[in-house]
């Protein structure tokens, strides 16, 4: 017998276990073992193939075709009986898990805006509807317009209030908004009126009522005639638009370097004894108005500043502002 007829003998032998294995397989393991037995580089066909380099040239041509035929009929059997046996789990699987798909799906909780940036919105709609517009500038600023264009030279004792956050360059995280009044009027001929929301820096220790990070919101209104009765009219409607009926305002005199006269802002409740502070307020310094290029003798003008911590706090009666900042949801949820 050639060694070509040996070969032909040999692939019917597998032609035959192959089918007979076919047969029997009922789960994928066993779908796998046969595919190891029978297709894998190792398997009984590969070794056959290894075969054909010790044949003639003349009969290589045949075995090729020949295990070629094979290898293409083992790998269809594979492919259909590997179809039949998924079908079948797929078939048991939808037999015993079924979905409702009547059922509404899971629900997801929407997030909300946190209290202070409720209380932001609520007060710039305010202000917005007196016809004053938003503006906003860098947190990261430089001395000139953190102090010395608000008429705080470095000399000046009032600078030791600002302990500031100062960076490598020699710029600072800003201490307060009032820069950005600065910046507007720079580029704004009067009349100018704008409040300024944003973040601020301060060296204070944390504990109920002081954070070295906190928000505040200014107003600035500049324009010919205006005097601290102007002052004080746009701060009571402010007051009774945010806090509501029943509530008094006072003013008592103060000192600001940016402003002169300056005053600081109380309210209490009406019927009660003690008065809450607000925040400092007054008249723009003339120096700040010259700075900028505006005429003090033509144009006057008056800015306040208020802390959104401190605003939310009296509003609703939260007697710590390191809770803005604890990440409670119990807290957040409330608002």
């Amino acid at each position: 017998m050639s060694e070509l007829d040996a070969l032909r003998e040999q692939v019917f032998r597998v032609q035959v276990d192959l089918e007979h294995d076919l047969e029997g397989l009922s789960d994928p393991e066993a779908l796998e073992a046969f595919r190891v037995e029978f297709l894998s580089r190792k398997g009984r066909l590969a070794q056959l193939f290894k075969v054909i380099g010790t044949l003639t040239p003349a009969e290589r041509s045949e075995a090729g075709q020949l295990l070629n035929a094979l290898k293409e009929r083992a790998a269809a059997s594979f492919s259909a009986r590997r179809g039949v046996l998924d079908a079948a789990a797929l078939a048991a699987r939808t037999a015993t898990e079924r979905a409702d798909l009547t059922l509404p799906g899971p629900c997801h909780r929407l997030g909300h805006l946190h209290l202070l940036t409720q209380v932001r919105q609520e007060i710039e709609s305010i202000f917005l509807r007196l016809g004053f517009d938003v503006a906003s500038g860098p947190e990261v600023e430089t001395e000139y317009y953190n102090f010395e264009a608000l008429n705080i030279p470095a000399s000046h004792p009032a600078r030791d209030e600002w302990d500031s956050f100062y960076l490598d360059d020699g710029r600072l995280l800003r201490a307060h908004t009032s820069p950005v009044q600065v910046r507007v009027m720079e580029k704004t001929p009067p009349p100018v009126r704008i409040v300024c929301p944003g973040r601020c820096y301060r060296r204070d220790s944390q504990d109920a009522t002081h954070s070295p990070v906190f928000h505040q919101i200014e107003l600035l209104w500049v324009e010919e005639g205006l005097t601290l009765a102007n002052l004080k009219y746009v701060i009571e409607l402010f007051v009774r638009e945010f806090f509501g009926e029943g509530y008094d305002m006072r003013l008592s005199g103060d000192f600001f370097p940016f402003t002169e006269p300056s005053v600081q802002v109380h309210m209490r409740p009406r019927g009660q004894t003690k008065w809450l502070e607000l925040g400092g307020a007054g008249m723009v310094n003339p120096a700040v108005l010259t700075g900028v290029g505006y005429d003090p003798e033509r144009v006057t003008g008056f800015a306040f500043g208020f802390g959104l911590e401190r605003m939310a706090m009296l509003r609703h009666r939260i007697e710590d502002i390191r809770t803005f900042l604890a990440n409670d949801l119990r807290f957040i949820t409330q608002f």
